[in-house]
């Protein structure tokens, strides 16, 4: 056998895994965290999402109550000591958040009955970050709704977890935050907005950009739900008082703490921004 049979041929580029993992392949990496979302969701025929964030901390009320009752039974035992005190608060807390975990679960559920019943499957698919707390709610109420519902999850160090309710075929795993960030507004036709933390503030307030400069051309209805969250963290109209917005711009979100409130407002807004013989078409993904 000639020496040059017995020499490794290199795999082909668009194989090399030590390659495509380099620095000099990051833009193939970038393209495609674009081409394949995109190509996945042409195939299941989704044009469009509903958005929905907030802390992946929120437990489910029954954990809650549970969590809650178990730290009672050890002040029964043992007294009130400091640490058992801090304890305590920070359950009754956890209690507060779980009733917003329920507030999203059911109005992913009425929104998710409410557009299979225009649409079926293909329009305003309930969408979340994939992971816990708010996350899960949003994707275990679209679930109940025997809807399909997308996670866009994304690869940390230590390894996020995406909840049991996100469809299977539409759990998307992403390594850049852009990328991702793309992926919640792209399709989105509107954003819903529980408590949360650092995470919750980037996105709520990257939206809040966009639809203020007027980036996206389509109009986004943007839910902040929890009156007393948003009214305790933010003082929007601060904001205007110093000059750094306009009134108007408090205009582009509506806060409530109902959820018949909520879907009302969204499925109205909806309805006359793209329920018209045009409207679906002219903002399916393209």
């Amino acid at each position: 056998m000639s020496e040059s049979n017995n020499r490794m041929t290199p795999p082909l580029p668009y194989l090399n895994a030590e390659f495509l993992k380099s620095r000099e392949a990051r833009i193939i990496r970038i393209v495609a965290e674009y081409l394949e979302p995109h190509t996945r969701l042409r195939q299941h025929r989704i044009r469009d999402t509903i958005v929905f964030f907030g802390s992946a901390r929120s437990l489910p009320p029954e954990t809650a109550r549970a969590k809650l009752e178990s730290i009672e039974k050890e002040i029964e035992l043992a007294g009130r000591t400091p640490e058992l005190e801090v304890a305590h608060k920070q359950a009754e807390q956890a209690g507060k958040l779980a009733r917003y975990y329920e507030d999203a679960m059911e109005l992913a559920r009425r929104i998710t009955e409410w557009s299979k019943g225009l649409t079926g499957h293909h329009h305003f698919i309930v969408c979340s970050g994939g992971s816990h707390g708010m996350m899960e709610a949003a994707n275990r109420g679209a679930s109940l709704a025997r809807g399909k519902t997308i996670g866009l999850n994304i690869q940390l160090p230590l390894e996020q977890e995406v909840n049991q309710y996100v469809s299977r075929e539409l759990i998307f795993n992403f390594h850049y935050f852009f990328m991702r960030k793309f992926w919640f507004v792209y399709p989105a036709k509107a954003l819903v907005v529980f408590p949360g933390g650092f995470g919750t503030m980037d996105e709520l307030f990257e939206v809040l950009t966009l639809i203020q400069t007027k980036m996206p051309r389509k109009t986004m209805p943007v839910i902040l739900f929890g009156k007393e969250f948003w009214d305790e963290v933010f003082n929007f109209v601060a904001l205007v008082r110093w000059g750094v917005v306009s009134e108007s711009d408090l205009a582009i979100f509506h806060k409530t703490d109902s959820v018949d409130d909520a879907f009302d407002h969204l499925t109205t807004r909806l309805g006359q921004l793209y329920l018209t013989p045009k409207g679906l078409e002219q903002v399916k993904l393209t």
